[in-house]
Order: C-alpha cells, then structure tokens, then sequence
C-alpha cells in the first residue's frame, strides 16, 4: 500500500468516524430529503381541483341546471346555490368561493337565439387561482355548449367546424406532480451536497482542527477528496431515497434509463460538494459560509433553474444568468429523463456541462485550501 493510499485511507476513516458522532451530517443528508420529498411533495401542488364555485340561477330552466350539473359532474368544480349575487360576494370576500357564476333569467331565450351569455366573477387577490378557475370555467362552458349544441340549438347547429384534438406529449394529463417531483430532487440535492461540506469544513476552520491537519504530510488534495467521499456516500443516500419515493409514492413515470439519471445526479453531487468545500475554505465561518451558500446556491437553483419559471419566458440576461447555473442542467436533465425518455442530446451536452462544473469546483476547493495552508 503506497503512502498516498495509507494517508487516505485514515483520512476517509476519520471523516467516517467524525460523522457518525455528529448527527447533525446525518440529519441534513438523510432525514431533511426525506421531510422535504413528503411534506412539499404532498403538500405543494399545482393542480387545482374541486374549485368552489358559487352559482346564482336566475333562470331555472333545465337548460339553465343541465349546464351547472355539467360542470357539478366533473372533478374541478363544487357548485354552491346562491339565491343572490350579493350571498355570492359574501362567500368570495370570506373565501369560501373562488368565483362567482350568473346564470341570467334570460339565459334560456338568449341562448336560442344564438346570443346565450353568463357573467363569471373571480377572486383576483390569488391571481393563479382566478386564472385557473376562470380558464376552467371557460372550458366547461364552452365544452356543454359543444356537446349540447344540436339539443338547444338545432338551427344554429355548425357545419364545417374545425374541431381542435390536442394532446400533450409526455404529460397527457398535466400532472404537477410529474414534472414538480424531479425538480424538488434538485433542490433537495442541492441543499443536502452544499450545506453539508459547508458546514463540515466551516466547522473545522473555526475550531483549528485543520491546522492540526496541515502540520501533517497529507496534502490539501487528500484532505478535499477525503472530505468530499463520505459526504458523497449520505447525499448519494438521500437521492436513492428521493428516487423511491418519487416512483413508489407519486408514482412518477421514469422513461429513461436509471444508469444515466443516477450518473447525472453523481456529476450534480459533485458539483454540490465542491461549491461547499469551496464557499467554506474561503470565508473560514460557520454563519456567513451558510448564508453564502443559501445565497449562490440555493436561491439560484429555486429561481433561476426552469423549476419556477421558464427560462425561454424571462429576459435575456435572465436567462444568460439562469444558464450559469449548474442546477439548470441538472433539471433539465432529470426532467426530460422522467417523462420524455432517452433524449441523447440533451443526456450529452448536460453531462458534459456537469462533468466540467464538477472539475471546475473540485480544483477551486482544492486551490483554495492549498492557497490557506
């Protein structure tokens, strides 16, 4: 066994050791995925169902019921009966609808005469939930008018209209969840690879152990790498449990090859321990390393990695900016290898981006640990 292997060997060993007597590296690595994947799993969702709906029936023909029955029928409206607009507003304003939908009592005469009209009112304070339940409104109405076009309306019946068949690729039927669980992996990777050598190496610089370390013959390249293989073992951990959980609970489809999505996420893991080791060997403090960290890590990847927005929707220098982060590439990755398949393009070039990203951090900690010695 050469020196190097002897000097790493021991290293690795004390990290270990030094790991399971701190438990606070465990938590982070292991219990926070685990609360993060189920509690924003579940708890965030950007499906809107069962949309509260208060309905005043002016007119209270069958044509007039057929149609809020329509909508009563499906999965995304829960109809209340109001006798007035005024009880109407009364549930907006305390927020036991989210919108309002009149049915005029001229509704059935007007329709006949191809003229039919009814008023929706929304809650505009919540402007994504009035958008998704007027859009839903639109759609029902629109579809109950469709279909019964030829009972209430046989003079005005269309010949020659284009009907419109749309399908959504890899998604049919616009599951949050589906393309929300793969971007919380990344976030969840993120946090866990970052803080955790943050906190690890800040830690060592604050109480001297690694002075201690420089004395030694083990050189800062030893000393990076054995910082950065037990912390990969835990954040590797967490994403395995990430994985389950997104296949076995969400019940996420997974068309690309597990190898790749797992050699993806190795590169990712990488690059959230590097950036780690880095922050902390050059501000050498627990408190302002972590808020570093939060500041170039983790806000960057919330905002600015195509898991909120879309980067082809926001302005250019956003988008140069959102293209500098490593998370990016990582989401883009995982999202396309979720739901779309083995697509090589984009398997290539975002590996490759990972690949030179997980270099690039690996040197500057390396660098900057040595610059300290």
């Amino acid at each position: 066994m050469t020196n190097f292997s002897r000097r790493m060997k021991a290293l690795i060993k004390k990290e270990f050791l030094q790991m399971f007597r701190d438990r606070s590296s465990l938590i982070i690595g292991i219990i926070v995925p685990i609360m993060m994947i189920l509690l924003i799993g579940f708890g965030m969702s950007f499906d809107v169902k069962n949309i509260p709906v208060a309905v005043v029936l002016e007119d209270t023909s069958p044509t007039a019921q057929d149609m809020v029955s329509f909508l009563d029928g499906s999965d995304y409206f829960s109809p209340y009966y109001v006798t007035s607009l005024h009880e109407g507003e009364a549930l907006l304003d305390h927020r036991k609808a989210e919108a309002i939908l009149i049915i005029p009592s001229d509704f059935t005469e007007s329709l006949a005469k191809g003229t039919g009209s009814v008023q929706m009112i929304t809650y505009g304070v919540d402007a994504t939930t009035a958008r998704t339940a007027g859009g839903y409104l639109e759609s029902g109405i629109a579809q109950w008018s469709a279909e019964h076009s030829g009972t209430y309306l046989p003079e005005l019946t269309p010949r020659g209209s284009i009907n419109i068949i749309s399908r959504q690729w890899f998604n049919d039927a616009n599951t949050s969840t589906w393309f929300f669980i793969p971007g919380l992996i990344v976030i969840v990777q993120t946090l866990v690879g970052v803080f955790l050598t943050t906190l690890v190496m800040s830690r060592e610089w604050e109480r001297g152990t690694l002075e201690s370390l420089f004395i030694t013959p083990v050189r800062p390249l030893e000393i990076v790498l054995a910082k950065m293989i037990p912390y990969f073992c835990i954040s590797f951990s967490g994403f395995m449990l990430c994985i389950f959980a997104s296949r076995f609970l969400y019940h996420v489809p997974m068309h690309g090859p597990l190898w790749i999505i797992i050699f993806a996420s190795m590169e990712f893991i990488f690059v959230s321990l590097g950036m780690g080791l880095t922050i902390s060997s050059v501000l050498k403090n627990q408190f302002l390393a972590c808020q570093i960290a939060l500041t170039v890590s983790m806000l960057p990847t919330v905002m600015l990695s195509g898991f909120i927005f879309d980067l082809h929707n926001v302005p250019f220098a956003i988008n140069v900016i959102g293209h500098l982060v490593p998370a990016t590439y990582y989401m883009e990755l995982l999202k396309s290898l979720f739901l779309a398949g083995t697509n090589w393009f984009i398997i290539t070039r975002n590996c490759s981006v990972l690949a030179a990203y997980a270099v690039l951090f690996t040197a500057l900690s390396f660098i900057v640990t040595k610059k300290r010695l």
